[in-house]
């Protein structure tokens, strides 16, 4: 089994965050986005992944600190990590294509934007599988339509009358990751673009055409990390699942003064929480100082110094200083503000 990990995008919705760290390297509840998506993939496949191919981008963005933590996460697992780039933004197809020399035998390509939650095994005999989620609102999404056998028999974006909902959350099984590559050799020879992009929907189409049969996966919970406010909800949701798995969330090394914590929280080593109270739902990353603060549904990154606060619904970047009455802020890496 391989994975294959496209994740070249700048996220320019989750900006200021992502204008010094990509994406997928945005920290939810004390693990990177793609650390916690790939740890699920490897569960959901339920068998030894030999290969992590991860697509990224610019090497002036995606540089060496960025390799050396996705090949410490592939080893981590037992698996070999292989770098590709993708150094035009030419749509979701074009980044897998990138990936070219790893596309064969199974796979299951992931798109880390997004978190999961799910128990449920899926059907390694199909020839794909699509993984959903039901949503109330499905013509904001990709849905798929099913037939009586619960096989996959079309692909519609964002329809303007009701055909499903069960929304496509990004991620995919090949039994032959082959065949999807031949049909993506052929969307870019055709030149076949929408908004100026390749995408991997005309791949799977493309399978569908040639009778491959497509079953859909399920998920208990989807959680968006597209933009800041999707972001926090995500860690909040987080909390609580990890909190019912029973995870030890603050760290015994925590300085603790005069202060409280309200679960479930996440409190990293080498934190100081003097006068302070922090929770529900905050995480709070390595290197912290926290004085005269009351923190709730956040996330703080490393080394940052918050005093005199009282916010909530907020996203705080690394090596931040923040003092000030704000009820919410939102600003990112190396920021100062009063």
């Amino acid at each position: 089994m391989k994975l294959i990990i496209p994740m070249a995008g700048r996220g320019s919705r989750l900006r200021p965050h992502t204008l010094t760290t990509p994406k997928p390297l945005i920290s939810i509840a004390g693990k990177t986005i793609v650390e916690r998506l790939v740890n699920d993939a490897v569960k959901l496949v339920n068998e030894p992944v030999e290969e992590m191919a991860f697509i990224v981008g610019d090497p002036l963005f995606f540089g060496k600190t960025v390799i050396k933590e996705l090949e410490k996460l592939a080893k981590s697992h037992n698996s070999k990590a292989t770098i590709y780039r993708q150094l035009n933004p030419l749509g979701t197809g074009h980044a897998i294509m990138c990936a070219e020399e790893s596309l064969k035998g199974k796979a299951l390509v992931i798109y880390p934007d997004t978190l999961i939650r799910t128990n449920e095994s899926f059907d390694k005999n199909a020839d794909a599988v699509i993984w959903t989620k039901q949503v109330a609102n499905p013509e904001a999404y990709g849905v798929v339509k099913l037939n009586k056998s619960e096989e996959i028999t079309a692909l519609i974006e964002k329809p303007s009358v009701f055909v499903s909902d069960l929304a496509v959350i990004g991620i995919y099984y090949f039994k032959e990751i082959t065949q999807l590559k031949e049909q993506l050799k052929t969307v870019i020879k055709n030149n076949k673009m929408h908004s100026g992009e390749f995408q991997i929907n005309d791949g799977l189409l493309g399978m569908m055409a040639d009778d491959k049969k497509f079953k859909v996966g399920k998920v208990s919970a989807w959680l968006d990390c597209g933009n800041v406010k999707s972001t926090i909800t995500s860690n909040k949701e987080m909390l609580n699942f990890l909190k019912k798995d029973k995870e030890q969330l603050t760290s015994d090394l925590v300085n603790m003064i005069n202060s409280k914590v309200i679960e479930p929280c996440y409190i990293s080593s080498n934190v100081t929480l003097e006068n302070s109270t922090i929770g529900p739902h905050v995480s709070i990353n390595s290197g912290c100082k926290i004085s005269n603060a009351t923190v709730s549904n956040s996330i703080i990154g490393e080394n940052t110094i918050l005093s005199n606060a009282d916010i909530s619904n907020s996203m705080i970047g690394n090596n931040c200083k923040y003092d000030g009455r704000h009820s919410e802020i939102n600003i990112g890496d190396f920021s100062e503000l009063n």
